[in-house]
């Protein structure tokens, strides 16, 4: 009777971690694929202009996020009627107050007079005017602007063929756009999944530093958890009752010979 009776509760108790184990992982699924869609945005990148960090037909995960927020280094989705109001995705170089110049004599974009190392460009063939043996310089083309407060300057990452400030050069601002026509920051290539777009160092090293991480990692890490716990609890349960079951059958007499 009271192994009956140990059985019965171990019974009971598996049960309830299943049903517990499966209710916390609904709520960590549901929650972080709700804040998920609250944070973010997802885009499809309609050009090769930031080749290689997003290849057109990429979708991207852009963080929705106010312009006063964006720090240099960022990619971001923005619109502006000077570029032909449609949303198009870009890197912030400089911000307002900066001078934004290219290229020193080893080739790199420099802002205020230091030069900033740009891993994120392709190494060779950027250009026709890198030579066989040297990094392709950080634009084909010198040129220098002075970004007014409150605008941003962006550069594509394809810089031979990107379509950005340096063609602007001559309108008001000097292809500079003001910080509300962005609408979202970039964080991660979600298909293919080429995972988050880091911050560089950089542009770390100047005043204001470069923007935090978004929240994408910790979302991705609850749905994750969500969906083990889901699948675990569930089948936990039936696995404790089996045992149970199996516990409750008498054991075989042995037969006479």
């Amino acid at each position: 009777m009271s192994g009956s009776g140990r059985t019965d509760g171990r019974g009971r108790f598996g049960n309830a971690l299943s049903n517990l184990a499966v209710a916390v992982g609904c709520v960590l699924f549901l929650g972080g694929f709700a804040w998920g869609a609250v944070v973010y945005k997802p885009y499809t990148v309609p050009t090769d202009s930031m080749t290689p960090t997003v290849n057109a037909g990429d979708r991207v995960l852009a963080e929705r996020v106010d312009g006063g927020d964006v720090r240099r280094g960022d990619v971001v989705v923005f619109s502006d009627s000077t570029w032909g109001d449609v949303p198009m995705v870009k890197r912030v170089v400089g911000v307002g107050g900066d001078k934004i110049a290219c290229c020193d004599k080893d080739g790199r974009l420099t802002v205020n007079g230091k030069p900033i190392e740009e891993p994120y460009l392709r190494a060779e063939g950027a250009s026709s005017l890198a030579s066989a043996d040297s990094k392709a310089p950080a634009s084909p083309q010198n040129f220098t602007a002075d970004v007014p407060e409150g605008q941003l300057f962006l550069l594509g990452d394809e810089r031979s063929t990107s379509m950005d400030s340096r063609v602007h050069l001559e309108d008001p601002g000097q292809g500079s756009v003001p910080r509300s026509a962005v609408q979202a920051r970039v964080d991660a290539v979600a298909w293919p999944m080429n995972g988050m777009i880091g911050r560089p160092d950089a542009f770390a090293a100047l005043p204001g530093g470069v923007s935090s991480e978004g929240p994408l990692p910790l979302q991705a890490g609850a749905l994750v958890v969500g969906v083990v716990l889901i699948l675990g609890g569930a089948a936990y349960g039936p696995l404790v009752a089996r045992s149970a079951r199996g516990a409750k059958r008498p054991k075989a007499s042995a037969g006479a010979h």
